[in-house]
């Protein structure tokens, strides 16, 4: 459920700052707690008085204060272009684009609590995120200035846990059309399908697919699902997780229901709380967007969730996130290089132990079949770029082409069958299936740019 900006800004007056300041230092933060109350003339009062210390630790504070504040914000953009001596643009997204390229401005020490204050008012249960010693700059893998938050209370996006599954040709899947897209998980010959559509309600499942416990991390705003092992090393119980309600750079902050630390959904990684030094990274899994009718063509054993997610939505053929998937635009910002590719394309990317490389998905329109090498590991990708379906296996010292039929290649003159976990040979030798995923540019950009190669674009 989603909440007003009205909602958000109920009992502001009251905002309280909490860490001792030095006495010089008194007045902005007081100054910083009048701009979000609705009083216009203690906003303009504030104003005034702000305009006389006008300096770069006011940036982080009055950006956020242009996204809340109960009053029009003129005043804030005249004071941000007298500080930075930009003119940026009107809006809060044009200036929290202008935030992200300058990490070298430092907030005002109010910020926190400022910042902290309002979220809490939004929903008290966000304080297990918020604790103030875990917000420190020193204590967080991403700035705090740019997290944002994304229009929902702590689960107000519910995961689903452990869902009702039936079999393809059971009555309780005949509501999904053969076009609709599931994501596709094969485990230990364990096969399911999580239909989009579904998926798109709740962002996030905990399962136990072929004896393994999973999580699927599915960033709408980004347009990437994720599979992620839990169980990890050290640790007795698999993680599970939810969503915190958090955005960083238009990519979800996941949580994991133990220490209740904050995740980059996109790298697997804590980025504050109790787990951010831990130095743990989740292990991806191979998973796949195909068609329900060639899913379950090509795995007729798997297994569908149901409409019984004992949750009330409309899980209705391309209802969810309709507007926003049809959209070029960002619904929260993030900067991003387009000279290669927009914003929204998407791409099929691979992540290996000392390299990372994305090929556009358009470089498998007409269902290429694509022998490529990721770091040092050999790789054959075959996708389709009408389905977004695309999947990536190991090599060797092969080279693999189309074959006659969809579900086969050939290599050497020999015909290998394409199976979810492998691709079989016809003496049974194996060539392992290799964890990737769709995401739009921009979120593996924005992530992996800097360390990643593009194909295709």
């Amino acid at each position: 459920m989603k909440f007003s900006r009205r909602s958000a800004l109920a009992g502001l007056a009251s905002l309280t700052v909490a860490s001792p300041l030095r006495a010089e230092q008194v007045d902005i933060a007081k100054q910083l707690r009048e701009i979000m109350v609705a009083s216009r003339s203690r906003f303009d009062a504030a104003m005034f008085e702000l305009n006389k210390v006008a300096g770069p630790e006011l940036i982080s504070p009055l950006i956020f204060a242009m996204r809340f504040s109960p009053n029009p914000y003129p005043t804030i953009v005249d004071l941000l272009e007298k500080i930075t001596g930009e003119k940026v643009g009107d809006t809060w997204h044009d200036w929290m684009l202008w935030q992200e390229a300058h990490p070298e401005f430092t907030p005002h020490p109010a910020y926190i609590d400022m910042k902290r204050d309002l979220y809490l008012r939004i929903d008290p249960y966000f304080d297990v995120f918020l604790k103030p010693e875990h917000l420190q700059p020193d204590r967080m893998k991403i700035r705090f200035e740019e997290m944002t938050w994304g229009g929902v209370r702590k689960d107000g996006i519910p995961s689903l846990d452990n869902p009702i599954q039936v079999a393809a040709d059971a009555p309780e899947a005949e509501y999904l059309l053969d076009e609709d897209l599931v994501f596709g998980v094969a485990v230990n010959g364990d096969i399911r399908a999580y239909p989009l559509r579904i998926m798109g309600w709740h962002e996030m499942f905990n399962d136990v697919v072929g004896g393994v416990p999973l999580a699927m991390a599915y960033c709408t705003l980004c347009g990437s699902g994720i599979l992620f092992e839990t169980q990890i090393d050290g640790y007795e119980e698999p993680f599970s997780f939810g969503s915190s309600g958090f955005l960083y750079r238009s990519n979800k902050l996941m949580y994991d229901r133990g220490t209740n630390s904050l995740w980059n959904q996109f790298t697997g990684r804590p980025v504050s709380g109790e787990l951010v030094d831990s130095g743990i990274e989740l292990r991806q899994r191979p998973i796949a967007i195909a068609p329900w009718g060639d899913w379950k063509r090509r795995n007729p054993d798997t297994k569908v969730i149901t409409l019984r997610t004992g949750f009330s939505r409309d899980y209705g053929s391309g209802v969810v996130y309709n507007e926003y998937f049809s959209s070029p635009d960002l619904m929260f910002p993030a900067l991003v290089n387009q000279e290669k590719l927009r914003q929204k394309d998407y791409v099929f990317g691979v992540r290996t132990f000392g390299g990372a490389k994305a090929w556009a998905l358009k470089a498998f329109e007409g269902s290429a079949v694509i022998n490529d090498i990721v770091a040092d590991l050999p790789i054959v990708i075959i996708g389709d770029a009408a389905s977004r379906t695309v999947r990536a296996y190991e090599r060797g010292d092969l080279s693999f082409a189309a074959d006659v039929s969809d579900d086969e290649l050939s290599a050497n003159d020999q015909t290998w069958k394409i199976t979810e976990e492998a691709l079989r040979g016809p003496d049974g030798t194996l060539k392992p299936r290799v964890a990737g995923h769709i995401a739009y540019w921009f979120a593996w950009d924005g992530y992996l740019g800097a360390k990643s190669e593009l194909v295709g674009g």
